[in-house]
Order: C-alpha cells, then structure tokens, then sequence
C-alpha cells in the first residue's frame, strides 16, 4: 500500500522557495572563485562564505515570513477570543503582507465599535427591562424559563438565580403559554409582593436564539387601569343618567305640584278635571320615557356574546341597505369576502349606520328647503340599487387581514364627537342614544372597532366598520 505524504508546510515551501532563487547566484560565484587563480585555502574559504550567506539569506527570508505569520495568527486569534485591542505594524508598506495588517487592523477597529455598541445597546436593554413595571419571561422549548427582568421577580417573588431553570407549571404560568397570545387573564397563583388575584394582560411571541424557538411572556397589571376606566365609565353613565332622569323629573315634580294645587282650590274651576287630565298625561308621558331609557340601557347591558357563523359580506350589505324604504341607499360593489361573525349583531350595527345616515340626510334636506323632515314617502323604494344617485352610499372594501365597511351620507356632519359613543346622549329629537353605542358594542364584540367623522371630500360624514377577516376570499 503506497503511503500517504503530508505536503510541506509553508514555512518549508517559504525556505526551499528562497533557497532555489539563490542558488543560480551561488553557482556562478562559485564558478568564478573556482575558475580564477586563487590560493586553496582562499578559495575554499571563499566557497564555504558563499554557500554559508545563501543558507543564512534563505533561513532569514523564511524566519521573516515565518514571524509576519504569526502576527497575523495572533491578531486572529485575538479577535477570536474578542480582544480587539491588538494591532499590527506595517513596516512592509503598501505590499502585499502590509495591505493584510491594514485590513486585519481595520477589520479590529470595526468589531471594536461594534461591540462597544452592543454592549451599551444591552446596557441600555437591560436598565430599560429593570425599570419598567412589566414582567418578562422568556421560556425555551421545554418550557422553561431562561431570562426573567427585575419586575418578574418580584411578581413571582424569588431572585432570579432561584428562578431560571424553573419550569412555568412550577412558577404558575403554564396556562400563559396556551391560548391566545393576546389577551386578560387572571392570576391568583403569585405569591411576591406584587401578587394577588386580579386582571393582567398577556402578551407572548415567539423566537430563536441559537437556532432554538423560545416564547417571550409579558405580564402587565391592568386592574388598576381597568379599575380607573370602569370608573370614568361609570361616572359618565351616571352623569347621562341623572341628565335624563332630572328632564323627566323636573316636569313631573312640577305637574304633579301644579295638580295638588289645583286639587285643594275650594270652589275649584269649572275645567278643572281637563286639567287634571292633560296633568296626567304628562306624568304617564314622562313615565314612559323613563321607562324607555331604562329599557334601552337593559338592552345594552345584556348583549350576548356573538355567535360566529358565515357572513357573505356582499349579500349582508344588499341586504340591510334594501331594509330602508324612506331614501335610496347606493350599494357601491366590492369584493367577493366571506367572514366569521354574528350574523343578527350585524344586521342591527349596519341597520342603526344606515338610519343615522339617511336621517342625517333628511336633516340636511330640511335645512335647505325648509321641509318638516322625514314621511316615509319621499324618494322611491331605495335599497341596494347599484346606481344611481341618493343621499346615503355604502361600500366594503379588504384592507390587509381586515374588512373595512363604510356609510356615507350627505347630512350636516357630525355635531359633537367628543358624545359620539356615550350610551344615552343624542342629538335627535326621538333618538334614544343607544344605538351607536351598541353599534361600537357589537363591533368591539367581533374583534374590531367602528368610528365616525366628517367626510374629507364634502359634506356630511362617514361612519367605518373594521372586522377582522378570518374566512379568506373565496370567490373564483
């Protein structure tokens, strides 16, 4: 078997390389002594120097080369083990073996600044993650925590060095790491002094560090938040409230007043009893309308959760549009969608944009031609038509994962958007203040948001749906 000869190392590839460029210059210098009329003693003498500076040259050339490779493996070596204060001097010039200590030292100086940017960009993460009133945890694919900043411990109420290696089932987190990634929980299982039962936001994602997947928890207290606005909405409900029940109220009280009154005149006046009677009409008046703002309210309490089905979005459009009769409503085409939502909830959301819309239409008609507003005669049965010309139009459009669909009318805009969405407050004569707060209700239910303003191309205003889109297209 023939055996396998390792190849010579570049230090011997260097000293055979320079011995073979002297050896022509050695030969003819030995030639010469040789061929001359020199002493013996002299020549050999001569001879023995020649060959001597030619291996003297060819072990300094190799020795040079040698040592210039060893700085460059000592700076690499030095920027391996990430000390980058290591430099090289060029005393070659702009060579070749000079132009490699100026990239090397180049390449030194950038890793230099990149990692003191690193590191003050981790400082800074890091005097971040211990001053925000968040807890983090980061888990690795067991289930186990690996990274946890100083509000988390004190939430779990243990050092870090006692919690990381911790699974979540042992720190009470486990049901964090199923479910939706984002949502309100409730968590009693905490035992720091920032424990105890209450609502707590949850936050996870996901990634990868090392090639391996991780899960990053965010915990944040919202029951003080949530303690706050349940308050500044109980005191607007209130505040309503008391507005409506004082106007119904106060007339009352007064009637009522005016009818004692009148029942202790003694002769009492000959109308007295149609009196008495209009008096009582006021009163079971006023009644039923407080009657009908607790009813309303009632409603707005008790809205069930939705109950998702299939909506085909272009046929739910035509649909509540072809449900007024008093204004045509034009249905603008959009694309063929299909979602996930509660198909009743949503007829009664579009129903109540849709009637604002025209009756803010047939206010603004009464404005300008001073008509006493709306019959239910004017105009032709409108619904859903795909042209031609009318106050209201209603559109749909998909925007991303979401599901944008919007109504527009000509009215005179909308009066006071700070009260838009307060349960009871209303700018119409009949309205009862509920139905755009039960609108937003509705949509907040299916995981989306509805909004009103102002037109920006002209008069009147638009009121937007967005619903999240979690049936695709499916149209083909």
């Amino acid at each position: 078997m023939a055996t396998l000869r390792r190849p010579p190392s570049h230090e011997r590839r260097v000293l055979a390389l320079a011995l073979t460029g002297g050896l022509p210059a050695v030969v003819l210098a030995l030639v010469f002594v040789y061929a001359g009329d020199w002493d013996p003693p002299l020549r050999f003498g001569v001879g023995v120097l020649l060959v001597a500076s030619w291996l003297g040259f060819a072990m300094a050339v190799r020795q040079r080369v040698r040592r210039s490779l060893m700085t460059l493996a000592n700076m690499l070596g030095a920027v391996r083990d990430g000390d980058f204060s290591v430099r090289g001097r060029m005393d070659g010039g702009r060579d070749a073996l000079g132009l490699a200590f100026h990239e090397i030292n180049s390449l030194t100086e950038t890793l230099q600044e990149q990692r003191l940017g690193a590191l003050e960009a981790t400082a800074l993460l890091r005097r971040v993650l211990a001053e925000v009133e968040v807890g983090i945890f980061a888990f690795d694919a067991d289930a186990r925590l690996r990274v946890v900043n100083n509000h988390g411990e004190r939430m779990l109420g243990r050092p870090a060095e006692r919690l990381v290696g911790s699974s979540a089932a042992e720190l009470g987190l486990d049901h964090c790491l199923e479910g939706e990634s984002l949502r309100t929980v409730e968590l009693t299982s905490f035992g720091g002094p920032a424990s105890g039962t209450g609502r707590w936001l949850l936050r996870r994602s996901s990634f990868r560090q090392g090639g391996f997947p991780h899960q990053l928890l965010v915990l944040s207290d919202a029951s003080r938040a949530l303690r706050e606005e349940e308050h500044d909405a109980w005191k607007r409900l209130v505040r309503v409230l008391s507005h409506e029940i004082n106007n119904s109220l106060a007339p009352i009280s007064s009637v009522a007043g005016s009818l004692e009154q009148l029942l202790r005149r003694d002769p009492r006046p000959a109308d007295w009893e149609d009196d008495l009677r209009s008096g009582l009409e006021v009163i079971a008046g006023r009644s039923e309308g407080l009657r009908r703002i607790m009813a309303s309210y009632a409603r707005l309490a008790k809205l069930p959760p939705p109950r998702l089905a299939r909506v085909e979005v272009a046929a739910w459009v035509r649909r509540v549009a072809s449900m007024e009769t008093r204004l045509p409503v034009v249905v603008l085409p959009g694309p063929e969608i299909a979602i996930r939502a509660d198909g009743d909830q949503l007829d009664q959301l579009l129903i109540n944009l849709v009637g604002n819309a025209v009756d803010a239409s047939f206010e603004a008609r009464t404005l300008e031609a001073g008509e006493a507003g709306p019959t239910g005669e004017v105009g032709d049965v409108g619904g859903g038509g795909e042209g031609g010309e009318g106050g209201v139009r209603v559109g749909w459009d998909r925007k991303g994962d979401a599901l944008h669909v919007w109504v527009e009318d000509d009215g005179p805009g909308v009066a006071d958007n700070a009260n838009l969405f307060v349960p009871f407050f209303t700018t119409k004569r009949e309205g009862s203040g509920i139905g755009l707060a039960l609108s937003r209700q509705i949509a907040e239910g299916h995981a989306g948001d509805l909004s009103l303003r102002d037109r920006d191309d002209g008069r009147g205003c638009r009121a937007e749906l967005r619903l999240p889109v979690a049936l695709e297209n499916e149209s083909r």
